[in-house]
């Protein structure tokens, strides 16, 4: 994080972001949604594990699918989160009211980047470490070595990521219902069904969701065009394009 982008800039005004933080905090929505998210990715794969663990392949050949399952419910939380941020002021008018108690608008913006990429990051920690316990529980797996070291890591960052991508989109829209019916169904839906489409599937590999995810897998998949690690720099590009988009929308006059 750049000492002088909108989110390093926000740690230099404790003021904005304790702001943020209140708001996080009082507002049952924000806090919610992350908690949510983590107890669908920790519990949604210890049930499965449970339940299929013994008799579904695709689950147990490669443990990063089997331990991650949940995160495709927990992300759709997580999305509703980046969205919630600054969605809701937009709906409610009161984005003016932020703005005039922080007038410098790059540093409300560089405040909420900055709280998404920590609840973000928090969100991520605790669900990969409830989803590795609650698999282990069930699926005999291996736990050390690079491959395991590299998918904890990508199930820490991936939805910090996917938050800060959220956040500047619904910035760049400028509202709340358009940037959940363009996310929600792209995320929860429509990439995973298109990701399964030859056609098409050469293409969808380089959505955020699809190359972040392919980062906590522990095989290669000789159909896509990239490898783990860069799948997570294709999701932290796509979030960085739509965090500065999302400043110059939001620097535009009103």
């Amino acid at each position: 994080m750049s000492a002088n982008s909108p989110a390093g800039r926000a740690f230099r005004s404790p003021r904005a972001f304790r702001a943020e933080r209140i708001k996080f905090t009082t507002l049952r929505p924000l806090w919610i949604t992350p908690l949510l998210a983590v107890l669908l990715t920790a519990g949604v794969t210890t049930a499965v594990g449970a339940a299929l663990g013994g008799k579904d392949h695709d689950i147990t050949d490669d443990p990063g699918v089997g331990v991650f399952y949940g995160l495709n419910f927990g992300q759709a939380a997580l999305t509703c989160f980046g969205v919630l941020l600054i969605g809701q002021e937009f709906n409610t008018r009161m984005i003016d009211v932020s703005l005039t108690a922080v007038p410098r608008r790059g540093r409300l913006y560089g405040a909420k980047l900055a709280l998404g990429a920590l609840v973000g990051l928090a969100a991520g920690a605790v669900g990969t470490a409830g989803a590795f316990a609650g698999y282990a529980l069930t699926v005999p797996a291996d736990w050390a070595g690079p491959a395991f070291v590299r998918s904890a890591a990508a199930g820490t960052l991936y939805p910090a990521l996917l938050v800060v991508f959220c956040l500047g989109v619904t910035t760049l829209l400028g509202d709340l219902t358009a940037a959940m019916g363009l996310l929600l169904p792209t995320v929860f839906l429509l990439s995973p069904l298109l990701g399964g489409v030859p056609g098409v599937r050469r293409a969808v590999q380089f959505l955020p969701d699809r190359a972040g995810q392919y980062a906590l897998r522990y095989a290669d998949d000789p159909q896509i065009a990239y490898g783990h690690w860069t799948g997570l720099l294709i999701t932290a590009l796509w979030a960085a394009l739509a965090a500065y988009g999302g400043l110059l929308a939001l620097r535009r006059p009103r």
